[in-house]
Order: C-alpha cells, then structure tokens, then sequence
C-alpha cells in the first residue's frame, strides 16, 4: 500500500494529510501548538483518534512514543551513528522494527526481522515535508505512519540544532 503524506503549510502546531493510492485523503495528523515537546493526534477523516504521538523530553536519545487507545504501542528512537540515520521501532509484544536512511535522509528503509516492511520517500524541492510511504501489506499501516511522523519530527529538530 502507498500513501503520499504531506505537512500543511500554514498551521499552528504540526499537521500533516495522507491520502491513499487514488488521491483520496484518508488520515490526518493534528499537531498540538504551544505544548511542551511535539504532541500529535492521528486520525481518521471523521475526527477518531487512531493513535497518538508525544515527544519523550526527558531522554537522552531523540525519541517519540506511539499511544494506541491510551497504551504505549511502539517507541520510535534515533539511534547514533555515523553517516546515515538509523532508528528503532521498539513494540511492546512484538518484533521490533528498524529504520535506516540514506546519507542524505531522503529515503529510509523500514525492516522487521530482516523482512521489508516499508519504505520513506521524502520528496525533494517541496514547500512543505512530503513523503511517499509504501507499507508491506502484512504491516500495521498506523503504525508505520505515525513511525513516518516521529522521523520527520526529529529531523525537523536536528535541522533546528
């Protein structure tokens, strides 16, 4: 499955649309302005929160935690090396995931166990963040596009620093 995930140009907090394969705009992210460390709402067109996204502050790796229904789902952590960017999908119950970018941080990809589960295509010469996501079929899709926000989120940082 593909998505085209896109953040809103002008907005308070940050937002981000997703559409499917046919263009039709199927999630949106809700970002929560003037909070302490980035909080965002994924949810469905009709307003259902999906999942939650909240910035862990107190930690000394970057790191996001992904809320399901109010439980801790999964913990997106940058990881540090050199070179390329790499990070951990940590998923209480489950195989952890990981994600590795190129040198220049425009394309991750996403393994679970050493099997494809999906891939980040930032895309290049945009006004605003836009990612091309392609997810396995067997794949939690919320999953691996909120994992997509908590990398643009701390990217968005380390360009900041």
């Amino acid at each position: 499955m593909r998505y085209m995930m896109k953040q809103k140009m002008f907005s308070f907090g940050d937002d981000f649309k997703i559409q499917d394969e046919q263009g039709r705009e199927v999630y949106f992210v809700d970002g929560k302005a003037l909070s302490i460390g980035s909080k965002l709402a994924f949810k469905d067109m009709q307003g259902n929160e999906l999942a939650f996204i909240k910035q862990k502050v107190m930690s000394f790796k970057p790191t996001f935690e992904i809320y399901k229904q109010g439980n801790l789902h999964a913990t997106v952590k940058k990881e540090f090396t050199f070179f390329k960017k790499k990070f951990t999908i940590a998923i209480p119950g489950q195989q952890d995931m990981e994600a590795k970018g190129n040198f220049i941080d425009y394309e991750y990809e996403i393994n679970k166990g050493g099997k494809w589960a999906g891939k980040i295509s930032r895309r290049a010469l945009t006004l605003t963040d836009t990612y091309a996501v392609d997810i396995a079929d067997d794949e939690d899709q919320i999953t691996v596009l909120a994992t997509t926000v908590a990398i643009d989120m701390i990217n968005a940082q380390d360009k900041k620093k």
